[in-house]
């Protein structure tokens, strides 16, 4: 791990409004550099990457600002300078702002590069001319391992969109792309040796009938790696092993460890999610193929890492093989445990013959695991503890918190993903540090690592909302000490860098700052309370907005001080600001009867959370990818689709509507699927039941799902009166139905008249 720099200066007003991540030191000094079309950028004649990263800093200058600068090696009045200069950590650079001009230096290219990042965003986005303060930076980044995964295994990303994905990343000072190619539902790289794989393995049939995948090309791979290390992005890419397997066993079904007697169909590549249960074989013929495979991988990608997985490894199969017993038994290993250790080792020791060092996930961390082993620990901070005890190198990644499957906020404009909430402020708050480890220990944590898991995330514009500003919380996280870390400070410097991200046509997230209202009936009209995740810290910057006429908002609407108390016909729309940017899109709702009695999966509470997921039903269109549009993701727990409606008021016998949707039950659960309630359907069909004050109660009122049964998308049940009691009750609202598939699920619910 580098070692932090010293904090023995205040940032600027200029350095907190716009980098991330925050330098390690700033010192003020006097006066401005002005920056104009005509200010010339000079670098050293023979420097490639300072010419490089010179000519980086115009194409975002351009991007952003609207501003191109000439680059030349001869003498410049009142230039930028790009220079080397010994003294900096490998990554590190340094910024010198004075009247007359500016001088980045660095010792290596990746630091001048940071240095031209750094320089970048010390401009404000949007304006083709301005002034950079006079200032000295001095920078390095905390840990060497500021990294993102990318599930291209599960939903396939473009070329493009790796390219982008690269660049964004160096934007935010991340050096790392972890790239899952290869899982349960889908082999997603090019083996020339093994056509199959991509021919057959990088295929499969989705649950509505439709045929899915791709892969990537070698050509198409070697183009990225060298996009990346212009950027200085590593990309280490990731072959699973022994699980996470089907895709390749259905290529090459010799691989597998069922054993040939069962009699059981070939296996097809996946569409389903969760854990599977099936592994590669231990014979000396498959890991021929994987040693085969991965020297392909290897002159794919040239740096030292590759990740082999190593999770979620059932042994079941392994265990009820006659093949694999007798391997095992050869091999005089008694304990399916130490089988997978011998799997791993026997890897490592190839990849170690080839000048690379393994990395796998914390399950790996076995008796016997060669000591350049790194070690990825997911399982919270636990496994990356032990490893560092147990000496070997490691990498924080854990679940939940660096799960960025998770969604960002409660709003309904989330995307599909894991219901449970991991904020941007959660991300900003992780800590690295773990102070019970001694310094040797704390040697070997190389940084951290973010995960996007893509089961949900169908589009690409999904993975940049799920991942984007976390991202930018991750990066300053890895690279700056805990001293220079301050929310309130970071939220600050964000409204800029939200600024830049439309200008680079970014899909980010806004949850942190986005109105989030709760509405209640009031007298002749609705009593409207708005928050947001920024205002829950006192020294946040940034005011909610609004205006009641219909207009969009602005920096001179009014302020939200106190709730709002609205007559029926009237239009809220409100927005979050930091100054005069708007760093929120606009939330509007119109206060007609109707729209105010209807509650969504999102405003009704679950009955439990088992296994809460964000689900789409179809129809819900291919580019939902944050911000409202068409059907709102379905918040349902897949183990209890059950869901309680508070307070309801009875004593009218009033009407209830639902509209519900069936969504397709593809999910690999073990024995966990026993607990799912089923078979106490009273038709075909299944019902919606209603009760009253528990669910365990008798049912007040049976909605039947025949209408909706034909359908795909969602689907509007009869209305039924509901008896009258006095006062007001707790609905519960549960599917009874004949079989796991379909899972039912309540789009939105309007009880009243």
């Amino acid at each position: 791990m580098l070692a932090a720099l010293a904090l023995t200066f205040a940032l600027t007003p200029t350095a907190r409004g716009g980098v991330i991540p925050n330098p390690a030191e700033v010192a003020s000094g006097k006066g401005a550099f002005s920056v104009d079309p005509a200010t010339t950028i000079q670098v050293p004649r023979g420097d490639r990457d300072a010419d490089a990263d010179a000519r980086y800093l115009v194409e975002m200058w351009t991007r952003t600002n609207g501003l191109s600068l000439s680059v030349t090696t001869g003498p410049a009045p009142h230039a930028i300078t790009f220079r080397r200069r010994s003294g900096f950590a490998p990554e590190g650079y340094g910024v010198d702002v004075t009247p007359q001009r500016i001088t980045v230096s660095a010792s290596t290219a990746a630091g001048l590069f940071y240095g031209a990042v750094t320089l970048w965003q010390l401009l404000p986005p949007a304006t083709e001319t301005g002034q950079i303060p006079a200032q000295t930076i001095r920078d390095a980044p905390v840990y060497p391992w500021r990294g993102l995964m990318l599930d291209s295994a599960r939903h396939l990303q473009s070329p493009a969109f790796v390219h982008s994905m690269i660049d964004w990343m160096a934007w935010h000072k991340l050096n790392v792309l972890h790239w899952h190619l290869t899982d349960d539902q889908g082999w997603r790289l090019e083996i020339r040796k093994y056509p199959r794989l991509t021919s057959a393995g990088a295929w499969r049939v989705d649950p509505d009938g439709t045929r899915y995948g791709g892969f990537y090309t070698q050509n198409e791979v070697r183009d990225i790696v060298r996009f990346a290390a212009t950027r200085h992005v590593q990309i280490v890419p990731e072959i699973e092993m022994p699980g996470h397997a089907t895709a390749a066993i259905a290529a090459y079904p010799a691989l597998g460890a069922r054993s040939a007697s069962t009699g059981d169909p070939p296996l097809a590549v996946s569409a389903r999610w969760g854990v599977h249960t099936h592994l590669f074989n231990l014979e000396p013929q498959t890991f021929t193929f994987l040693e085969n495979v991965l020297s392909e991988v290897m002159e794919l990608f040239p740096g030292p890492y590759l990740h082999i997985g190593g999770d979620e490894a059932v042994k079941d199969e392994w265990n009820a093989s006659p093949e694999e017993r007798a391997r095992a038994r050869q091999l005089t290993i008694h304990d399916p445990g130490a089988l997978q250790a011998y799997f791993t080792q026997r890897i490592g020791r190839y990849l170690a013959a080839h000048g690379r060092r393994i990395i796998g996930w914390d399950e790996i961390l076995q008796p016997g695991l060669g000591k350049d082993a790194i070690v990825m620990s997911w399982h919270g901070v636990s496994g990356a503890h032990a490893a560092a005890l147990a000496g070997h190198d490691t990498i924080l990644a854990p679940w939940p918190t660096l799960y960025f499957d998770n969604r960002q906020s409660a709003l309904p404009t989330e995307p599909p993903g894991r219901l449970k909430i991991v904020s941007l402020e959660d991300a900003y708050g992780f800590e690295p540090h773990d102070a019970a480890q001694s310094d040797i220990q704390r040697h070997h944590v190389l940084g951290i690592e973010a995960n996007l898991w893509t089961e949900h995330m169908r589009t690409e514009e999904r993975v940049q909302w799920m991942a984007l500003p976390r991202a930018a919380a991750v990066a300053e996280v890895g690279w700056s000490a805990p001293q220079r870390r301050r929310w309130p400070d970071f939220l600050g410097r964000l409204a800029p860098m939200f600024a830049r991200y439309r200008a680079l046509g970014l899909n980010y997230a806004d949850s942190v700052f986005a109105p989030a209202a709760q509405i209640s009936p009031d007298a002749g009209g609705y009593t409207v309370t708005l928050s947001n995740q920024a205002r829950s810290d006192a020294g946040a910057p940034g005011d909610i907005r609004f205006t009641l006429d219909g207009r969009e908002p602005s920096a001179q609407s009014a302020r939200y001080e106190m709730p709002l108390t609205v007559p029926v016909g009237t239009e809220v729309r409100a927005a979050a600001f930091v100054g005069t940017e708007q760093v929120s899109r606009t939330w509007a709702k119109h206060f007609d009867a109707p729209a105010a009695m209807r509650r969504d999966s999102h405003d009704l509470e679950l009955c439990s959370d088992a296994l809460g997921l964000l689900l789409e039903p179809a129809g819900a269109g291919e580019h939902f990818a944050g911000a409202r549009a068409g059907n709102t993701p379905l918040a349902v727990d897949i183990m209890n689709p059950c869901w309680i409606d508070r307070g309801v008021d009875l004593s009218g016998g009033p009407l209830i509507i639902a509209a519900v949707a069936p969504l397709p039950f593809n999910y690999e659960l073990g024995g966990d699927a026993a607990k799912i309630r089923v078979g106490d359907a009273r038709t075909a069909e299944g019902e919606l039941e209603i009760h009253v004050d528990g669910c365990d109660t008798p049912a007040l009122a049976l909605l039947p799902l025949a209408p909706a049964a034909s359908g795909r998308g969602v689907t509007t049940l009869p209305a039924q009166r509901l008896p009258r009691l006095p006062g007001r009750h707790d609905l519960c609202l549960r599917f009874a139905r004949p079989r796991l598939d379909p899972l039912w699920a309540i789009d939105w619910l309007e009880v009243g008249e």
